[in-house]
């Protein structure tokens, strides 16, 4: 989970006491929370039975719950039978999900919770875009030219959009509030022209006339999409060089490279690094740009790029205090039926924990 020092992630202590009070024998990492500020007697005082381990230890139980997906030498820890839950994101790491199958496990990919309608029940994406907002608009306002970012002289903030679904629908509102809604109190009183957001049809970025025009006005580009084949970019990189020079690109999708399999999956943005909570903004003469980017892959081209894996990590404390609220029921009812009582006819958290169990996706 804490691969980076930025990860501080961790289910918080009144979680944890839930889930003893469920009957439940928790065991935590040594450590477990510390980057949030907790301490193990944090932990204690709210579930007095739970027990702190190393970290191998941790691996060997029955479930193993943890936000990030662990490494493969993490996941070859699981003893067979045992439960994973974690984001998983099967789509986009094929390779990783028929990893985790052949281990001989159970698996449920929070990402992949949805209820009848296709709905996330596990997911913060108004955090994704304000987030990931807040830093782009950050890197806009020292990038910015003369008169400046805060002058009432400078023209409107144009923000483009692609992508419109569930992080999409998140962007417009945050956007025009410069996700902080004390700098948009601030700027409305001086009199400083606001943002206008531009929202892409998916289908239109084919229009490669019409793209380069709206791209020569955007001052933040934001790629919000969610590609039916992640293999197929959506801005070539050649395009970004039409950008103003102090544009911005935000990439809210956070697909990785992956070339384990062809056909190699890729940013919809081509050339963009893939940020951590350590590293989230790139300038164009940052030495890590190259070190994120594949080989062969162009980015000549290069605006200041803000990225990161996971942007409600930006704030932990509110992100796990959100996932802890969603994933309650889930876990109570994969709990009281056990991974194997999962089916496609249970009640309504269990069939949305079967279609994300790795047995239901296999079965799509």
């Amino acid at each position: 989970m804490h691969v980076e020092v930025g990860e501080r992630r961790a289910f918080l202590p009144d979680f944890v006491g839930k889930l003893e009070e469920y009957g439940v024998q928790v065991i935590l990492e040594h450590g477990y929370g510390s980057g949030m500020g907790f301490s193990e007697a944090h932990y204690s005082e709210l579930a007095p039975g739970v027990s702190f381990a190393e970290h191998e230890e941790v691996y060997q139980q029955d479930y193993v719950l943890v936000l990030r997906c662990p490494s493969d030498s993490d996941l070859n820890r699981l003893k067979p039978g045992a439960c994973l839950i974690s984001m998983l994101h099967y789509p986009t790491n094929p390779r990783r999900t028929e990893f985790v199958r052949s281990l001989g496990v159970g698996a449920v990919s929070l990402d992949s919770i949805a209820d009848d309608s296709g709905k996330r029940l596990v997911e913060n994406m108004p955090a994704v875009a304000w987030n990931g907002l807040e830093v782009a608009f950050q890197a806009l306002r020292d990038n910015y030219p003369s008169p400046g970012f805060d002058s009432p002289d400078r023209e409107p903030i144009y923000v483009t959009l692609i992508g419109s679904g569930a992080v999409g629908m998140q962007v417009v509102p945050a956007a025009i509030r410069y996700a902080d809604t004390g700098v948009w109190a601030s700027m409305a009183k001086k009199g400083v022209p606001g943002v206008q957001v531009r929202v892409i049809d998916y289908d239109t970025t084919a229009n490669e006339t019409l793209m380069l025009d709206i791209l020569t006005r955007t001052d933040i580009l934001v790629d919000a999409t969610q590609r039916p084949d992640p293999s197929k970019l959506v801005i070539p990189n050649a395009w970004i060089g039409v950008m103003p020079e102090h544009a911005v690109l935000l990439d809210l999708s956070v697909d990785p490279y992956d070339r384990s399999a062809p056909p190699s999956s890729v940013k919809g943005i081509e050339g963009m690094p893939h940020g951590n909570l350590d590293h989230y903004i790139f300038h164009p003469q940052d030495p890590l740009w190259d070190a994120s980017v594949p080989q062969g892959i162009p980015s000549d081209h290069r605006r200041s790029a803000v990225t990161c894996y996971s942007w409600p990590g930006i704030h932990p404390r509110a992100c796990m205090k959100h996932y802890a609220e969603q994933f309650w029921p889930l876990v109570e009812t994969l709990l009281r039926l056990s991974y194997d009582g999962l089916s496609p006819d249970g009640d309504y958290y269990a069939r949305a924990l079967y279609r994300a169990s790795l047995k239901g996706w296999s079965s799509d």
